[in-house]
């Protein structure tokens, strides 16, 4: 069994669950691009703009975004900083994994030598 405090994390926990909406990635894509009003987000979206407008505050509550509103426009900025933090400990985890894998690499390189050591291929001309 997993213990859960050794696998959360407080800073990506909200980034990630943010992240798992199809809606909410398509937005964060598109402010990736540079910043966007809501009815420019909503566009593409086959939601309604009351429904987009949820969607921002999820990912301005995670730290994804940020938004200000000049009269009656509100205007979405992607926040960097959030997603260098997804991005590292994702990186974390690649490292580790990488690391093992080479562990078993060489391990299973070591058994195949040995393996060979211990059953020489037969001399050309000799019945088996």
């Amino acid at each position: 069994m997993l213990n859960q405090s050794a696998v959360a994390d407080p800073l990506v926990d909200p980034i990630f669950q943010a992240l798992g909406d199809p809606n909410r990635r398509i937005i964060v894509e598109r402010l990736s691009r540079g910043p966007a009003s809501v009815s420019e987000l909503a566009r593409p979206l086959p939601i309604s703009l009351p429904g987009v407008l949820q969607h921002v505050q999820a990912l301005e509550a995670s730290g994804l975004v940020r938004s200000e509103k000049v009269g009656r426009v509100r205007t979405c900025h992607i926040e960097a900083s959030a997603l260098s933090t997804a991005e590292r400990w994702i990186a974390e985890r690649r490292r580790t994994w990488e690391s093992r894998l080479d562990r078993l690499g060489e391990f299973l390189d070591e058994e195949a030598g040995q393996a060979r050591d211990q059953h020489p291929p037969p001399k050309k001309g000799s019945k088996s």
